[in-house]
């Protein structure tokens, strides 16, 4: 890997390893792009330690969200965590446009169109479940600092929900249509994540401060 490329390692053992994922990266490849991509920067690390080392996609991140994200090391590992994934406890932090309501939840199905955009319907017949909880935890004149929930790992779910509810995520280009983007990112973070060691049955916690700049950002505009 090259310097800039360092990976921000939160955990790691001979089963799993957790990183610390870096906005405006793909977690895996796409028919455009095969090696600027997260699973290749620790599939390389590995390598380096082992060149029979494995690495097995578990969930993803949108390109453009940061923050915690799990890769199994083998097989077996990957699909003990994907059998159990909407059982675990994976948290978020945003900053949406406008004062959003103090706690809520939502819940409908998701859809996609074949543009690949998401949007939520109440054709459950269809559609996949999502649920998403969400509080705000500061706020000023302009913008939410919210904390989110998730029960369910739909594509783009949290960027749909906030979008329905009228509170986009700043700097969300694909559903915001609010043109407001001051730190030239998504304003979403995997900040929590709470799961069963998938050998061990260890209970794993893994915490990641609200970003400062989320924090600036609120207090600022």
């Amino acid at each position: 890997m090259k310097k800039n490329e360092k990976l921000d390692i939160v955990y790691e053992d001979k089963d799993i390893i957790v990183i610390n994922k870096k906005t405006h990266l793909l977690t895996i490849s796409t028919e455009n792009e095969k090696e600027k991509t997260l699973f290749h920067q620790v599939l390389m690390y590995l390598k380096k330690k082992n060149k029979n080392n494995k690495l097995f996609i578990v969930h993803r991140l949108d390109k453009d969200t940061s923050g915690l994200i799990v890769f199994a090391k083998s097989e077996l590992v990957k699909k003990k965590l994907q059998n159990n994934w909407d059982n675990y406890n994976r948290g978020y932090v945003a900053v949406v446009n406008g004062i959003i309501n103090e706690k809520g939840t939502i819940k409908n199905y998701l859809m996609e169109t074949k543009t690949l955009l998401v949007y939520a319907t109440d054709d459950s017949k269809n559609g996949k479940l999502a649920i998403t909880n969400y509080e705000r935890i500061a706020n000023n004149k302009r913008l939410s600092l919210v904390k989110i929930k998730i029960k369910t790992g739909r594509k783009n779910q949290i960027r749909v929900h906030m979008n329905d509810l009228g509170n986009q995520i700043v700097g969300d280009k694909k559903y915001g249509h609010i043109k407001f983007d001051p730190l030239r990112r998504l304003c979403l973070h995997a900040n929590y994540l709470e799961f069963n060691h998938p050998i061990t049955n260890k209970r794993l916690v893994f915490e990641l401060p609200v970003p400062k700049e989320f924090n600036e950002l609120v207090k600022e505009s």
